[in-house]
């Protein structure tokens, strides 16, 4: 029987490029998560250093950087369980589009997305294997933005049995509408709890929307944040969800 699981949903603006700004935003909504007793926090895609493709290989973060070390840190000292998101090192001068996950125990995993968008191709290659973990009983898998749209990928995780689809995203006011539906599908044919965690702001010539949101496993949207900087917290078990919505700063 899988025990309560609390996940926080960060919705926040990343600066272009800055590595060091931006992991103090990561910090601050660790801590802040961890006094409401989450147990995952989650970030955008490419939360660190924002959806900025053309610095993404220059940029790329491998698991030996101190910002890793930083973050680790954080993730014992709290005892959460960090999603993070960040280029990393590819091959023939491209990046991986990646998340760092960050275990209280110490761990350090990585994931790179298996699907691109239309237009990643020129500067990201995509990953191979996909990211299913456990946590206080749930199986949960890790989903980057267009690997959701792919349906291979839900359906790869429906095989291990998830409970919760965790999606990090960059999804503009335009396109939300279409990404609301692929997620609630998701939910409805995989019986598992959808998670999304969403940017606010500019990034990559783009403007995020922000409403980070929950779809529960009928796949009705059962909560859509409004577009500030944000935590999302969801506590989450077999039977019901209690949503709440805090402000970052």
């Amino acid at each position: 029987m899988s025990s309560s699981i609390c996940i926080s949903l960060v919705q926040m603006a990343s600066l272009r490029g800055q590595l060091e700004a931006n992991l103090q935003t990561h910090l601050r909504a660790i801590a802040l998560s961890a006094q409401h007793q989450a147990d995952v926090v989650m970030f955008p895609e490419l939360s660190l250093t924002g959806y900025e493709l053309d610095l993404a290989a220059e940029l790329a973060i491998n698991e030996q950087h101190q910002i890793v070390q930083t973050l680790s840190d954080a993730a014992i000292q709290h005892n959460v369980l960090v999603i993070a998101g960040c280029p990393m090192p590819a091959q023939q001068g491209k990046a991986h589009i990646g998340a760092l996950l960050c275990f209280a125990d110490g761990r350090v995993l990585s994931y790179q997305k298996q699907y691109l968008h239309q237009g990643e191709a020129q500067f990201c290659a995509p990953g191979s294997q996909p990211c299913h973990f456990e946590v206080k009983g749930h199986n949960l898998a890790l989903a980057i933005c267009a690997d959701f749209a792919d349906p291979r990928h839900a359906q790869q995780a429906r095989q291990t049995n998830i409970d919760i689809y965790l999606a990090s995203a960059l999804i503009t006011a335009g396109g939300y509408a279409a990404d609301s539906e692929i997620l609630a599908g998701i939910g409805q044919q995989g019986q598992c709890q959808v998670l999304l965690a969403n940017y606010i702001g500019q990034t990559g010539g783009w403007q995020a929307c922000g409403q980070s949101a929950i779809w529960n496993s009928q796949g009705k949207q059962v909560f859509a944040a409004d577009d500030s900087a944000c935590l999302v917290l969801c506590d989450l078990d077999a039977r019901q969800s209690s949503i709440r919505q805090m402000p970052l700063y």
